[in-house]
């Protein structure tokens, strides 16, 4: 690789300065690249934004007006000094993989990533490339997922006991991403009702053509008589608030890959929780980096200190970026 790095690490975010962009900063730049649309990644303030088209719907929506255009998965496109192109990330419905070409030199950044296929989100797809810029949220090797179908199953088997003894079901899932995966896999089951944030972001999503099964937006007004044993999906902030009180008996659940951590769901007061994760486990973590065919990774947030003496033992030349990504910021507003 040539001495001068095709991306380089600042104080706004990760810079091309070949290309003159930033991609996914989190302070106001010119021209922003973004992977997806969760607001850790997608900041208000840009002047213009880049996206798939995929992923650009909810990105307006949540965003508001903005100086945006899309760009077709594996689609190339010349920006300065640079060819960049955007592949699927598997992690939400329009997420993406950048990955920058500079004189035959490839650099590709994760954003957010699983390796498997949930049904809805466009499936995660590897890119070769010489550095890798990867995640590592669940960076160590006691996260470990079980397969989607599993984990669907013990929800229809959770919903379908609380409704035969007469409780409602509400389960925590951000509002976008999560909840519309659990609403692909446990569709045609029963009656679903939505909370407004999550509710939006389907109708979104199904204007666009992503498969979604009817559902039923939470208001004042809402017979609960006539939806008795119905399956409510909400965001998280709402699990515990004053919102679920208008169900009376309730079982709630959170949907999260946290709940690997037996701890951490006693402490949210949860008799249930689901591990259910829209990040690689451990497992899909070094698959991935190992599909690159990467020398050399940098990983971001995370267990990044642990992850890359790990990498750094395989033989990686790995590093730590320090960045501003995170959960969500829109789910703690809601």
């Amino acid at each position: 690789m040539s001495q001068d790095p095709v991306l380089t690490f600042t104080d706004r975010g990760i810079f091309c300065p070949d290309g003159g962009f930033h991609i996914d900063p989190w302070r106001p730049v010119d021209h922003a690249l973004i992977t997806h649309g969760h607001s850790d990644h997608a900041r208000w303030g840009h002047r213009r934004y880049l996206a798939t088209h995929q992923a650009l719907p909810v990105i307006r929506h949540r965003l508001g007006q903005i100086d945006a255009s899309g760009i077709a998965f594996g689609e190339s496109l010349r920006i300065g000094g640079v060819t960049v192109s955007f592949h699927p990330a598997g992690h939400v419905p329009g997420s993406a993989q950048i990955r920058v070409e500079r004189r035959g030199e490839v650099w590709v950044v994760s954003g957010d990533y699983k390796i498997e296929n949930d049904g809805l989100a466009e499936a995660f797809t590897p890119v070769r490339c010489h550095c890798f810029i990867s995640e590592c949220t669940f960076g160590l090797p006691v996260f470990r997922w079980q397969p989607q179908d599993s984990v669907m199953r013990g929800i229809v088997d959770w919903w379908q006991g609380n409704a035969a003894s007469g409780r409602t079901s509400v389960i925590g899932a951000y509002s976008f991403g999560k909840a519309q995966r659990i609403l692909s896999g446990l569709g045609g089951i029963g009656p679903i009702l939505t909370h407004g944030a999550v509710e939006d972001t389907t109708e979104i999503l199904r204007q666009q053509g992503y498969p979604l099964p009817t559902t039923i937006r939470v208001t004042p007004g809402i017979d609960l008589a006539a939806n008795r044993g119905a399956l409510v999906i909400a965001p998280p902030s709402a699990i515990g608030a004053a919102w679920m009180r208008r169900f009376g008996e309730v079982d709630a659940a959170m949907a999260s890959g946290w709940m690997a951590i037996r701890g951490l769901k006693r402490r949210r007061g949860l008799g249930t929780g689901f591990v259910v994760s829209d990040h690689a486990d451990w497992g899909g973590l070094v698959s991935a980096i190992r599909e690159t065919g990467a020398e050399r990774v940098f990983v971001t947030h995370g267990y990044t200190v642990p992850f890359r003496r790990w990498l750094s033992e395989q033989g990686y030349d790995a590093g730590i970026v320090s960045t501003e990504f995170g959960e969500d910021m829109a789910e703690a507003a809601e």
